[in-house]
């Protein structure tokens, strides 16, 4: 992991007013303002993206969007642009996650021009990929995520692959309080690795690989001691700040 500089970031989903967003802020600025080994990134929804830009713009914590669509302006009612997450002080975006694939049915060619998109405005996206229980159950696991990163990442000239960020994150996982074994999420991120070294070469070697899927305080240390993980996308664990703020603090002792 020499050359990769680990990330935590957390997924806030569809949680927290205004005022839960500012004492959330200010909380965790004041047990992490000072950690620099791990980048850390807090993925908010849209109407805390300015509360957040307000309180951590200048600070070492990083803002990051939960999604954003794909074209630069125009008629997309109820859409967000990467410029206009620009305009608040994010630098990440999480696109693909499960929950949209699922319950709103975005396709990974919709999901392949937002990386795209982002990747233009300077955004760093955290692409995710996963199988759900029947996948894994019928041994289709590897074809699900390898397929989900060649089809996301079509296209990609290697300069902006290596700024894409993977998430792993094992659908049967995902709040439901089971978590992938250490050796389960090593075994999946070695391969999303591969596939990426497969595309791109040895850039595979700079790209960040996170796990997420009920990542906690307690088991984050093993699940970064593995040598393809390189940091996680945490949810539910992220939601309470100090909470969060040991979850990080324990990543980092493990480096």
């Amino acid at each position: 992991m020499a050359k990769r500089h680990p990330i935590i970031a957390g997924n806030w989903k569809m949680n927290k007013s205004l005022r839960e967003t500012q004492e959330y802020a200010v909380k965790l600025l004041g047990v992490l303002g000072e950690v620099t080994a791990i980048d850390v990134v807090v993925c908010a929804p849209f109407t805390a993206l300015n509360v957040l830009k307000n309180e951590l713009e200048e600070s070492v914590i990083h803002i990051g969007a939960q999604d954003m669509f794909y074209a630069p302006d125009g008629a997309y009612t109820g859409e967000i642009s990467a410029a206009m997450l620009v305009d608040v002080a994010c630098t990440y975006v999480i696109l693909g996650h499960s929950e949209r694939r699922e319950i709103l049915r975005e396709t990974d060619e919709e999901i392949a021009k937002k990386v795209k998109a982002a990747l233009k405005a300077g955004l760093t996206p955290i692409l995710c990929v996963g199988e759900n229980l029947a996948n894994r159950e019928e041994g289709k696991a590897f074809a699900i995520v390898r397929g989900q990163v060649e089809k996301d990442l079509t296209d990609l000239a290697p300069d902006d692959l290596k700024r894409v960020v993977i998430a792993y994150e094992p659908i049967w996982a995902i709040g439901t309080g089971k978590t992938a074994s250490s050796e389960d999420a090593q075994e999946m991120c070695a391969m999303i690795r591969s596939t990426l070294a497969g595309i791109a070469g040895v850039v595979a070697d700079e790209v960040n690989i996170l796990y997420g899927g009920s990542v906690k305080a307690d088991n984050i240390g093993e699940l970064m001691s593995q040598p393809d993980v390189d940091g996680a996308l945490v949810g539910g664990a992220s939601l309470e700040a100090e909470g969060f703020a040991q979850l990080v603090q324990n990543a980092v002792a493990v480096l």
